[in-house]
C-alpha cells in the first residue's frame, strides 16, 4: 500500500502545482470580487435581511419540525445543508487557512460569511420559488432550475449541473475522506488505506437508502456533532478567557499586515485574504450553490421561510464554529503557524484539544471528525443526486454508477495528498460558485419580491406563497407550487 500510496503522490503532483497556480489567479482577480461583490448587492437589496429577520430565523428553527405533511421537513433540509456547511471546512480548513494566511484569514471568513448570510438567503429562497415535485412527492430544485426556468439559459443551467456532480460526488467525497484519515493516522496511527476502507464501506451502506435516508441520517448526526463540537470549544474558552482579547488582537493585526510575525507561510495581507475567502467559501458555502439543493427539498408555506433558516446556518457555521476554531489552536501553544507545512492541518485542531484538555480527549476528538466529515459526504451526494435529476439522468443504472463514484472516491481519497485533494475543491468550486452567482444576481428582483410579499404577511396567524398574488416577476414555470393532485 506504501508503493500505492507513493505511486498516487507522484502522479497528483504536478497536476496539484498547475491547477494551484490557475486557482490563485483566479480567486485572486475574480472570486473575491464577485462573492463579496454580489453580497453586498444583496444585503443593500433585501434592506439587510441578516439584520432584520435575525429573530424570525431562529423562530423558524425552533417550529421547522412541523409541518413536513409526509416530506423533508425545513429542519431535516436545513440539517442536510449543515452537513456539509458545518463540518471538515470548520477544522483542517481553518486550521489550513491559518497556516496559508496566518491569524488574519479568520477575519476575511468573517467578513466573506457577513455578506454571505444575505447571498445564502437569496439563493436559499430561489430554491424554493422554482423547485419541482418528484415522482415520490418529495421536493427536487437548486441553481440549476432556478437557472433554467428563472433566465431560461438551459447551456448555463446544464453547465452548472455537470459541474456540481462533479464536485459533489469526486471532490467532496475525497476532501472529507482525507480529513478522516489525516486525523485518524495522525492521532492514533491507523493506516490512510484501512481508513478509505471504512469510509467507503459506511459511505454505501447509508446510499442505499437514497435521498430520504441520506436526510435521516443528517438530521441527527449533523446537530449532535455540531452541539458536541460548539461544547468542547466552549469549554477551552472558558479555560482561557484571559486569551480572548489578544486572540482578537492577533486576528486583527494579522489580517492588515500589522504584525510579521503573524503571517502564515504564504506571507502577507493577499496571503491571509485568499486564504481566508477560500476556506470561507469552502466552510459555510454562501454563494457557492451547494446549500440551495438542500433548501429545496423542504416542504414550507413560504420560500422565505427557508431562505432565513439557511442563512442563519452561515452564521453558526463561520461566526461560531470557525471562530472557535481560530481560538482553541491559537492559544494552545501547540503550533507555530510559520514553520509547519500544509498537511499539518489535518491534526493540528485535535493536537491542540488534547494539549489544552488532555489526551483523553484524542478518541472523542477524532469521532467528531469522523462524523462531521462523514456526513458531509452524505450531504454532498443528496446535492449531486439533484442534479442528476435535473439532467434527466434517473435510471437506475445512473443512480448506481453515481453511489459507486461516490464511494470510490470517499475511500480514494483518504489516501491522496491534502494539497491536490484541497486544490481540486478549489478549482471545482470555483466554477459552481461563478455560474450560480450568475443566476442568483440575474433573479435578484424574484428575491426581492418574495420578501415583500412574506413580509406582509408577518403577525398574521399563518403565513402563505400564492404565487399568482406574490408580485412576482413573472409567472413560475415549475409545479413546486402547484397542490398535489
Amino acid at each position: 500500500m506504501e508503493r500505492f500510496e507513493q505511486w498516487l503522490a507522484d502522479v497528483t503532483g504536478p497536476a496539484t502545482t498547475w491547477l494551484s497556480s490557475i486557482n490563485d489567479w483566479v480567486y485572486t482577480w475574480i472570486i473575491i470580487a464577485a462573492l463579496v461583490g454580489t453580497g453586498i448587492y444583496l444585503t443593500v437589496a433585501t434592506r439587510g435581511v441578516q439584520f432584520r429577520h435575525a429573530r424570525t430565523m431562529f423562530s423558524h428553527l425552533r417550529e421547522s419540525r412541523k409541518n413536513a405533511n409526509g416530506g423533508i421537513s425545513s429542519f431535516q433540509a436545513f440539517a442536510m445543508g449543515m452537513a456539509t456547511r458545518i463540518g471538515i471546512g470548520n477544522i483542517t480548513g481553518v486550521a489550513l487557512a491559518m497556516i496559508l494566511g496566518g491569524p488574519g484569514a479568520l477575519f476575511w471568513m468573517w467578513a466573506v460569511a457577513f455578506f454571505g448570510m444575505a447571498t445564502a438567503f437569496a439563493e436559499a429562497t430561489l430554491a424554493q420559488i422554482f423547485k419541482q415535485r418528484h415522482g415520490d412527492g418529495s421536493f427536487r430544485g437548486g441553481p440549476a432550475t432556478y437557472i433554467l426556468y428563472g433566465t431560461g439559459s438551459k447551456a448555463l443551467a446544464n453547465l452548472f449541473a455537470v459541474f456540481m456532480v462533479f464536485s459533489m460526488i469526486v471532490a467532496m467525497p475525497m476532501v472529507q475522506a482525507n480529513s478522516i484519515s489525516g486525523v485518524l493516522y495522525g492521532s492514533h496511527n491507523l493506516p490512510l488505506w484501512i481508513s478509505g476502507l471504512i469510509i467507503a464501506s459506511l459511505t454505501a451502506a447509508v446510499l442505499v437508502g437514497g435521498v430520504r435516508g441520506i436526510a435521516r441520517a443528517t438530521e441527527y448526526i449533523s446537530p449532535i456533532m455540531a452541539l458536541a463540537y460548539l461544547f468542547t470549544a466552549v469549554v477551552i474558552i472558558a479555560l482561557n478567557m484571559g486569551e480572548l482579547p489578544s486572540f482578537f488582537s492577533d486576528v486583527f493585526a494579522s489580517a492588515f499586515g500589522l504584525n510579521e510575525a503573524l503571517a502564515g507561510t504564504a506571507g502577507g495581507i493577499l496571503a491571509a485574504i485568499l486564504n481566508g475567502v477560500r476556506r470561507g467559501l469552502f466552510s459555510n458555502e454562501a454563494g457557492m450553490g451547494t446549500n440551495p439543493n438542500a433548501a429545496a427539498t423542504a416542504t414550507v408555506n413560504h420560500p422565505v421561510s427557508q431562505g432565513l433558516i439557511q442563512s442563519l446556518g452561515v452564521f453558526f457555521d463561520t461566526m461560531l464554529v470557525s471562530t472557535a476554531t481560530g481560538f482553541i489552536i491559537l492559544t494552545s501553544g501547540v503550533v507555530n503557524l510559520q514553520e509547519v507545512g500544509q498537511e499539518a492541518s489535518s491534526h493540528i485542531t485535535s493536537d491542540a484539544v488534547s494539549q489544552t484538555l488532555g489526551g483523553w480527549m484524542a478518541v472523542p476528538f477524532s469521532i467528531m471528525i469522523f462524523f462531521f466529515a462523514f456526513s458531509s459526504i452524505l450531504g454532498a451526494y443528496a446535492y449531486a443526486d439533484a442534479n442528476l435529476v435535473f439532467m434527466g439522468l434517473t435510471s437506475r443504472g445512473w443512480q448506481i454508477g453515481s453511489r459507486v463514484v461516490a464511494v470510490a472516491c470517499s475511500g480514494i481519497g483518504a489516501v491522496l495528498a491534502l494539497p491536490f485533494v484541497w486544490t481540486l475543491m478549489d478549482s471545482a468550486m470555483a466554477v459552481v460558485t461563478l455560474l450560480n452567482l450568475i443566476g442568483v444576481i440575474a433573479l435578484s428582483k424574484w428575491v426581492t419580491a418574495a420578501l415583500r410579499d412574506y413580509e406582509k404577511q408577518q403577525g398574521e396567524s399563518e403565513i402563505s406563497f400564492e404565487p399568482a398574488n406574490a408580485g412576482l416577476p413573472g409567472r413560475i414555470a415549475t409545479d413546486g407550487w402547484v397542490p398535489a393532485p
